[in-house]
């Protein structure tokens, strides 16, 4: 039998919704956010980078790395009790936003959504 533990008794607490894995270390006051696209969003890809406003938008700061299953992730560690839009470039030329985001907002550039990944 499975003894609960307390979250007290946790040095970080880890959660996975939605297809982001959350890591929230308690600690540091920071979570780590694992952020995956599938191979089925970008699989003929030669690169994808993560955009959004944890880096100011910047499409060449967070290139991901791609797996043995063809998937494509990072992660970033990120300040707790804040919401983040994020986006996924491909080959530098193609936006898909993430299929398991927390939420959608609409971007004001375009007739798009932005992905929002709360931690």
């Amino acid at each position: 039998m499975f003894k609960k533990k307390k979250t007290a008794e946790v040095n970080n607490e880890v959660q996975k919704i939605n297809g982001i894995k959350k890591e929230y270390l308690l600690s540091a006051n920071m979570c780590k956010v694992t952020f995956t696209l599938p191979n089925s969003a970008a699989p003929d890809s030669k690169s994808v980078h993560l955009v959004g406003e944890f880096n100011n938008w910047d499409i060449n700061v967070h290139q991901m790395k791609r797996s043995k299953n063809g998937a494509y992730t990072i992660t970033l560690k990120l300040a707790p009790g804040k919401e983040y839009e994020f986006r996924y470039l491909i080959d530098q030329s193609k936006w898909e936003n993430d299929y398991h985001a927390d939420k959608y907002v609409r971007s004001p550039f375009g007739n798009s959504d932005n992905s929002v990944v709360t931690v």
